[in-house]
């Protein structure tokens, strides 16, 4: 069974292009043209040096002696927390900002949910020189005015979605609006595995840097070849395709993907479009997503930004329907929980997202042996409000 996007840009029954005739000069561009780009050796020194000397990479495997000691097992946190920008997004953006200016584009455009592949586009398009505006959802601006703030100082224009829910889902509307009004000169830099093809195997491409270090990482500090488990939290699914990517075909590695459940799976308040949602076009491609009686786009909800998304890449719905990733609903509270915990007893401060793949650790059931390697997607700096008030409403 392959896991890799064919001929077509399918996983299986999921992916393809589905654009606006507008679009489609620049999508098959961009088909037609990203392998080549990437597969260049003067392109992947590059984005190898860039990656090294401002990202930051290799990013540390770190070894939570406490996180071991409580679930019964050997935990490494992949400390993608360290890269520059405070996520891994930067390894994405600086990838498809180097693609774009290979192709002659002259401007960037971006959405956002938590503010962090905002930020990290703002960083790339600062570093090589290109305009660049980022789409954001109302409701995140205020509840990650941080990165709003950054991404100014970085000078990118950021423009509120104030439809919908004014979350990620309107930011992607508007990013694609922009980008179908501005097609000739513009590149757009989708933040996760999502949209036509050949984004989605575009950016599991640029993020399989995670997986790849692991190769040497985990035989250097365990003496196993691979890890027993590898956890990621998922949204549209970036963090987890780049940390699941070099192990997709190897079956000894267990996959596992931490989905926002919200407020519950059945209270109407979630965002695990994996587990409730339904097969439908959304944004560009063939997935699952969450969906109204009728098929309309029905809301989502997370108390973390970067997961406030009603779809999922893909890749990432063909891997849960193969049963090649076990995917795990975890709520507000518990990832709010788990980020706290981290905190207290190893002084790493995690994004809410990743907060999300610490917390499924609750749910699995490790033997004294198991490696278990956890994608630290990003840093809480940006989520520091909504852990505090959190705390409050407890005591």
């Amino acid at each position: 069974m392959s896991y890799q996007v064919d001929e077509n840009g399918f996983y299986g029954p999921y992916g393809g292009a589905y654009v606006p005739e507008v679009l489609y000069p620049n999508v098959e561009e961009l088909r037609l043209n990203y392998q080549v780009i990437l597969d260049d050796q003067d392109f992947q020194k590059e984005l190898s040096r860039l990656l090294s000397l401002y990202a930051g990479r290799a990013t540390p495997l770190y070894p939570s002696g406490f996180l071991s000691e409580k679930y019964g097992a050997n935990i490494f946190l992949k400390r993608e927390d360290l890269c520059h920008s405070g996520s891994h997004k930067i390894n994405n953006t600086l990838g498809q900002v180097l693609v774009a200016k290979r192709l002659g584009k002259r401007r960037i455009v971006a959405e956002t949910g938590a503010g962090s592949h905002g930020v990290a586009t703002a960083m790339a398009c600062a570093l090589l020189k290109l305009p660049c505006v980022v789409y954001m959802g109302e409701v995140d601006m205020v509840r990650q005015a941080p990165n709003v703030e950054r991404m100014k100082l970085l000078g990118a224009e950021v423009i509120p979605a104030k439809s919908g829910s004014k979350t990620l889902k309107d930011a992607t509307n508007e990013a694609f609006r922009d980008w179908i009004n501005n097609p000739d000169d513009t590149f757009y830099v989708i933040g996760s595995v999502v949209g036509p093809h050949p984004y989605p195997d575009m950016v599991a491409k640029l993020q399989s840097v995670i997986s790849k270090e692991l190769l040497d990482q985990v035989p250097s500090l365990t003496g196993k070849n691979f890890p027993d488990y590898v956890i990621a939290c998922v949204g549209g699914g970036s963090n987890a395709a780049g940390s699941f990517y070099h192990f997709l075909d190897h079956p000894e590695v267990k996959l596992i993907a931490a989905e926002a459940a919200g407020k519950g799976l059945d209270s109407g308040f979630s965002a695990a479009a994996n587990l409730l949602g339904k097969e439908g076009i959304l944004h560009g491609s063939k997935t699952k997503f969450m969906q109204t009686p009728e098929g309309q786009v029905l809301e989502a909800h997370s108390v973390s930004a970067g997961l406030d998304y009603p779809g999922i890449g893909p890749l990432h719905a063909y891997l849960h329907d193969c049963e090649r990733v076990k995917f795990l609903p975890v709520t507000d509270e518990e990832a709010l929980d788990a980020g706290i915990m981290l905190s207290k007893n190893e002084g790493i401060i995690p994004a809410i997202e990743s907060a999300h793949a610490l917390a499924a650790l609750e749910q699995i059931h490790f033997k004294l042996t198991d490696v278990v390697v956890i994608c630290l997607s990003g840093r809480g700096d940006k989520d520091l409000e909504t852990y505090i008030n959190y705390t409050a409403a407890k005591n």
